[in-house]
């Protein structure tokens, strides 16, 4: 089933005419004023501590279509029950708002005479994530590893097995549009039993305080663009 177009007024219809239209630095504009309504409390937001290691802001979620700030700094690290080589089921549209975001795309080999993982399925809901494993039995191998710095825009369909790779401070904005239907997906163990996976809301002070870091790397970011003109 399709999803149902956003309304045109959306963050998520807005930043993709932007992204569409080759402005990712109207995008870091958008970011830094989302942000700075999170600090006055014009915007109501409660960032999440990922497993895989960031801070997520849930931006927009509606009909099927959405919008997240994630922010990889220091003191959150990764907390996977599986892996962190994982697939989404969302199609995935991103922009880098400062620092360097590695994807490395991996290729399931589910033939293989000696395979090292489980297939395991990642449903989603407001209490967190149910990981339940599957009959199959995986491999896998490295098929491509790219970078993309501020400025840069990547796109990552549902399904496409991959590693984020982030070695200092990073954010991205991402507009998702749902495959209804389809689990997350990840890699593990064999030995991993199916669990549930509790993601930690950040109370408002760390939601402010993570919301202000970004917010001053974004002017700072901004002041040294006007200054090299």
């Amino acid at each position: 089933m399709e999803s149902i177009a956003p309304h045109p007024d959306s963050d998520y219809r807005r930043l993709q005419l932007l992204l569409q239209g080759g402005r990712p630095h109207a995008v870091r504009s958008w970011a830094a004023g989302y942000l700075a309504a999170v600090l006055t409390g014009d915007r109501q937001a409660y960032a999440v501590r990922h497993p895989l290691g960031f801070v997520c802001f849930p931006v927009f979620r509606e009909d099927g279509h959405g919008v997240c700030l994630h922010v990889w700094t220091a003191g959150v690290d990764a907390s996977s029950t599986t892996s962190a080589i994982h697939a989404h089921s969302w199609d995935l549209v991103s922009t880098v708002l400062y620092g360097e975001v590695g994807n490395e795309v991996v290729e399931i080999d589910a033939g293989g005479v000696a395979p090292t993982h489980r297939l395991y399925e990642i449903h989603s809901g407001r209490d967190g994530d149910q990981v339940r494993g599957t009959d199959r039995m995986v491999s896998y191998r490295r098929r491509s590893r790219e970078f993309f710095r501020r400025g840069d825009v990547y796109d990552l369909p549902h399904g496409v097995f991959h590693v984020s790779e982030v070695g200092g401070e990073a954010a991205t904005v991402a507009l998702g549009r749902d495959r209804h239907g389809r689990p997350d997906l990840s890699l593990a163990p064999p030995h991993v039993h199916d669990h549930r996976v509790h993601r930690t809301v950040r109370t408002p002070e760390e939601t402010r305080r993570v919301a202000g870091l970004v917010l001053a790397r974004l002017r700072d970011d901004a002041t040294a663009d006007r200054e090299a003109r």
